[in-house]
């Protein structure tokens, strides 16, 4: 039965692609470049970048786990039809990796941002991502300086493609790298308010590797494994007991994925258990002023900043709204 249902999705991907392929109707008619893309940020990077200028959809649904996400028979029409695919890569979305390299059109590309982002040698394995499993950790968006190069990157890919539209794709790229400027010195001036021995990061699942050494946090530990398994009773004992030694005012749990687990372990620690973190989910709804990678990241620190003793409202200074305006006419996945 399990093998039958596998043939029948890959039949019904090809015989969607088939109609997508030969309607008159598919999208690009208006001449627009197509574009598609994987995770929330990623996808909030790029509309800042290309605005009305392309047609972009995202195919990972807000609120969906993007580790363990399956991509769907209408998800290989979108790449299909895609001119460019730009994807966060470090092994974030294999499944949707391989479903574009099966589905890609001639003359179509897909772009690895975090590949071209950072070295082999700076790849950081933790917690959440052993070196021994061989997947490093992807969250490089997490540091806005990463997120900068990825808006570079996706501008130039972009300008290679459609130089007619060169000066808008580099002034809205300007105007992104001045807010990040402002976004990278607000979360300074939030951290240095937080007293030196509460920097500490124990979270649900293990977001802010590359977040953490650039504004002087320690990650100290993550709830969740490797295998998106529950932790088990020996590792729970263990950070309890770090917990308590360390003195860490709070621990971080995921609004997306609640845990039980990193509750208990508050409780026996005698920690704050702050459950409203986001990682690849952005605040608000689409249209919404702070539904965008810079309304993430304000929303991220206030919630670190109040939770371990600093002053969250020195991220107020940032402006949270897209460079193009609102976001209404990116198309995510539901």
């Amino acid at each position: 039965m399990a093998m039958f249902r596998k043939h029948f999705v890959w039949l019904s991907v090809f015989g969607l692609l088939l109609t997508a392929c030969a309607s008159p109707a598919s999208p690009g008619a208006d001449g627009r470049l197509q574009v598609v893309s994987t995770v929330s940020p990623l996808t909030n990077i790029v509309y800042n970048i290309g605005g009305d200028r392309i047609a972009l959809r995202g195919i990972v649904p807000e609120g969906v786990n993007s580790h363990t996400f399956e991509p769907v028979p209408s998800d290989a029409v979108r790449l299909a039809q895609a001119d460019l695919v730009f994807m966060n890569g470090l092994n974030l979305e294999l499944p949707s990796l391989k479903l574009a390299e099966a589905n890609l059109k001639e003359g179509a590309e897909i772009v690895l941002l975090g590949e071209l982002t950072i070295p082999p040698e700076a790849y950081v394995y933790d917690f959440s991502f052993p070196i021994e499993a061989g997947n490093p950790n992807p969250h490089l968006w997490t540091n806005p300086i990463y997120a900068l190069k990825y808006a570079e990157i996706v501008r130039d890919k972009l300008i290679e493609r459609q130089p007619d539209n060169a000066d808008y794709f580099q002034a809205n790229y300007d105007a992104f790298a001045a807010r990040i400027e402002a976004l990278d010195n607000a979360i300074e001036a939030a951290t240095a308010s937080i007293p030196d021995n509460n920097r500490k990061l124990l979270t649900y699942h293990d977001s802010f590797a590359y977040f953490a050494p650039r504004y002087g946090y320690t990650v100290i530990g993550a709830i969740q494994p490797a295998d998106f398994s529950e932790p088990s009773a020996r590792e729970v004992a263990s950070l309890i007991e770090q917990l308590r030694a360390e003195a860490v005012p709070a621990i971080f749990g995921s609004e997306v994925f609640p845990s039980p687990v990193l509750d208990q372990i508050g409780r026996e620690a005698g920690v704050a258990y702050v459950d409203t973190l986001r990682d690849d989910d952005l605040p608000g709804e689409p249209g919404d002023a702070d539904h965008s990678y810079f309304g993430l990241m304000v929303y991220d620190l206030r919630i670190m900043a109040g939770a371990l003793g600093g002053d969250p409202a020195l991220m107020d200074r940032v402006d949270t709204a897209n460079i193009p305006g609102a976001d209404t006419a990116v198309s995510q996945e539901q």
